[in-house]
């Protein structure tokens, strides 16, 4: 396994240890960085008016496109590395 998918994993267990919910903004990172490092660039059709939240989930891993998994990866350490003060 790369060190980068072990420090991957490490951080989507520390992001669960944090005492305070972070931003929604810190939150749409941290869900787009995730879905792009696990799955690879946004797919499906996006959420209509009415769902906010599934829409700006939808185009926060959509502005991620073309990012390669390892960076995505990358980020989302870094992202949950500075939201617990490291």
């Amino acid at each position: 396994m790369s060190d980068t998918k072990t420090a991957f994993e490490q951080a989507q267990k520390d992001v669960k240890t944090l005492t305070e919910r972070p931003s929604n903004d810190d939150l749409l990172t941290l869900y787009a960085h995730f879905k792009q490092g696990t799955d690879g660039d946004v797919s499906g059709k996006r959420p209509g008016m009415l769902d906010m939240v599934g829409r700006a989930k939808y185009d926060a891993w959509a502005g991620l496109k073309g990012m390669s998994s390892e960076d995505a990866m990358q980020k989302y350490i870094a992202k949950v590395n500075e939201l617990l003060g490291r």
